[in-house]
């Protein structure tokens, strides 16, 4: 499939989700972030969503929570250019019962090219980019004239 240059706005949209055992670490680092993440439009599945508005006054879009629909959410809005960057903090040491749907949404974050953290180092080097605060250019697929292609 072709690829194309779009960009990633300077204000961006971050989806923040986390596994159950990881909740209490991204809310803390969302706390610690809390002048950056104002920034920016900020999504979350269910009870993490809840969780950082309570404790940090962030406003945040929630979602289903992740199990009931949450993480297939975020991926259409990915897939649909609406979320441009993914602050995940899974749990690779506990069994989840969606873990399909948490594969599908790393899935869709590394079709569309948006950065992710799945862990807080990442995460902290991600926030104190500058380009945090810059339009960025990426790579993506070319999806329509794909379909253009296939339709004539």
């Amino acid at each position: 499939m072709e690829q194309i240059t779009t960009a990633i706005p300077a204000k961006k949209s971050i989806a923040l989700v986390a596994h159950d055992g990881k909740k209490s670490a991204l809310t803390l680092w969302c706390q610690k972030h809390q002048d950056v993440l104002s920034q920016h439009n900020l999504y979350g599945t269910g009870t993490t969503g809840h969780l950082i508005e309570k404790t940090t006054g962030l406003a945040v879009e929630k979602l289903l929570s992740g199990p009931m629909g949450g993480d297939q959410q975020l991926g259409a809005k990915i897939a649909e250019h609406e979320v441009n960057l993914l602050i995940f903090f899974w749990d690779p040491l506990a069994s989840q019962p969606h873990d399909p749907d948490v594969k599908a949404l790393l899935r869709l974050a590394a079709v569309w090219n948006i950065p992710v953290a799945c862990n807080e180092a990442t995460a902290d080097m991600l926030i104190a980019s500058e380009l945090m605060s810059q339009q960025i250019h990426r790579t993506i697929p070319d999806y329509h004239n794909y379909l253009a292609d296939r339709l004539d």
